[in-house]
């Protein structure tokens, strides 16, 4: 009992012994700084320090976006940000294809290419044909309404559509001769009309207009983009009077006949309508007399 009392004593000698600490200048052995602790102390004061650094690396840690550093970290907003710039890419992706196929559209009608070169209409208009016998064509009283407030709303459109699908009526975009008609062989992909130098062309329906530039080849030239995948191009006109993004009625003047480009011999409007990136015969809809 005597020893361990003894030893409990010695013990707090040990952590309650006075010792100095003493910084001196090396050159002049003159004393700067002193400190007088214990070994109770000095335990006292580095458990304080390390358990104060401890608190603040987690609290750091915890509410900075430090913590996002960490390997195997899960964060609901990154997960929520990477949702969303996955969603982003992929409309991106989609528009860009989309934006692709619509230039190589415009190529085509530049260049005047298709991918076939036959193009059979009749057979597209077959894939819809019904037969009549198996259709009940008998008019119910809320169609023949329908009907009726159609035919009213739609009494001066020039921009008028059959049940099919197909263009029923456009507007001419200039009245004259044609020198040239449609040919798939010759790869003619358009009528020519000739008119007087200045006569003025007329867009064939409403739409936005997607290309007004010069081209060597064909000279002034004005796209417009219509409704259901329908192109009308104008080409070797004199000058144009729209610009890109204009929007455009139908009848509207948008150029002046012309003599413009390489490719051409006198005074005339190459026309070209293009229909789900294919030509089709301008003839077939439009009365150029």
């Amino acid at each position: 009992m005597a020893k361990r009392v003894k030893k409990r004593k010695e013990i707090k000698r040990k952590l309650l012994h006075k010792y100095r600490l003493v910084i001196l200048n090396e050159s002049t052995f003159e004393e700067k700084i002193s400190f007088k602790l214990n070994r109770l102390n000095v335990f006292v004061t580095g458990s304080i320090f390390i358990i104060v650094l401890i608190a603040l690396t987690i609290l750091l840690i915890a509410f900075t976006p430090l913590r996002e550093y960490i390997p195997g970290y899960s964060s609901t907003r990154l997960k929520r940000q990477a949702t969303e710039l996955t969603y982003k890419t992929d409309s991106l992706m989609t528009v860009l294809n989309y934006t692709n196929r619509y230039l190589d559209n415009i190529r085509m009608v530049l260049r005047g290419d298709i991918e076939n070169t036959q193009t059979n209409r009749d057979s597209l208009f077959e894939r819809y044909k019904l037969d009549p016998n198996t259709v009940d064509l008998t008019p119910i009283k809320e169609d023949l309404e329908l009907r009726e407030q159609v035919e009213l709303e739609d009494k001066y459109n020039l921009f008028e559509r059959n049940i099919d699908g197909s263009w029923a009526v456009l507007f001419p975009p200039l009245t004259g001769e044609v020198s040239q008609g449609y040919d798939m062989d010759e790869k003619h992909y358009a009528v020519d009309i000739t008119a007087l130098k200045d006569s003025p062309v007329k867009a064939v329906a409403d739409g936005t207009v997607i290309f007004a530039e010069w081209t060597s080849d064909t000279g002034n030239v004005i796209i417009i983009e219509h409704s259901d995948n329908l192109i009308s191009a104008y080409k070797h006109c004199g000058s144009l009077t729209k610009s890109q993004g204009d929007f455009v009625n139908a009848g509207e003047v948008i150029a002046s006949v012309g003599n413009t480009g390489e490719l051409t011999t006198g005074p005339h409007l190459h026309f070209e309508l293009w229909k789900d990136g294919k030509p089709i015969n301008p003839q077939d809809y439009i009365d150029f007399n």
